[in-house]
């Protein structure tokens, strides 16, 4: 039987960013220490882990000032076509949303995130035409340090009250639900990555997740 498919959809921190001593700083975890390879070292050979995540990506909205490439509606449906089949989409999105320029509240950044969740539902980008199934990871909550401190000014109050709705939207329709806060906080020199040992903890943990909610 071929392996299933995970599709990991997610912004810098699917990526591997590091966190940023200053604004520039690109350094990038090795890919072994990233969350989604180490989910799928966890998961073992009956999974194939892809990993789809770019700095600065949010929810539904074009960014004024980074490009409207950072949509993630903008990029979810051509991804869903070239990985397909999908078996499993995981979407950790939402910290990117939480930047001033957006004026977002949580419920807003959870609907976009439910907007992706329901795209992925209506598309045929699964196993024989289906759709995929679909798990909403909440990202780590996130503060206000160091250099990107003026960019997510207020951000720890919205991004605390973020996982509760996206826990009510996975139960409202059937999707998977998994907090990454259960296991990592960020790294306190940007207030908005993680370090090695969050990925490593975030990847056993959704190992798990993924496991119980697809066995």
């Amino acid at each position: 039987m071929a392996p299933r498919t995970i599709l990991c959809f997610g912004d810098s921190n699917t990526h591997g960013t590091l966190a940023m001593r200053h604004m520039g700083d690109r350094r990038r975890l090795a890919r072994a220490e990233r969350w989604p390879s180490v989910m799928g070292a966890a998961l073992g050979p009956d999974w194939e882990v892809i990993a789809e995540g770019h700095p600065g990506r949010t929810t539904v909205f074009e960014d004024p000032i980074e490009g409207e490439h950072k949509s993630g509606l903008r990029t979810l449906p051509a991804l869903l076509e070239t990985h397909r089949p999908i078996d499993l989409v995981l979407l950790m999105l939402g910290t990117n949303d939480l930047k001033a320029r957006f004026g977002l509240t949580a419920f807003d950044i959870a609907l976009g995130v439910q907007r992706l969740a329901l795209d992925v539902r209506r598309s045929d980008s699964g196993p024989d035409g289906a759709p995929p199934q679909v798990m909403l990871v909440a990202p780590v909550k996130a503060v206000e340090a160091g250099c990107l401190a003026p960019i997510f000014t207020g951000c720890a109050e919205t991004s605390a009250a973020l996982p509760a709705h996206l826990s009510q939207i996975a139960t409202a329709h059937g999707f998977g639900f998994a907090d990454a806060n259960a296991v990592a906080r960020v790294d306190p020199v940007d207030g908005i990555h993680l370090s090695a040992e969050s990925h490593a903890a975030i990847g056993a943990h959704l190992a798990q997740a993924v496991t119980d909610f697809m066995p």
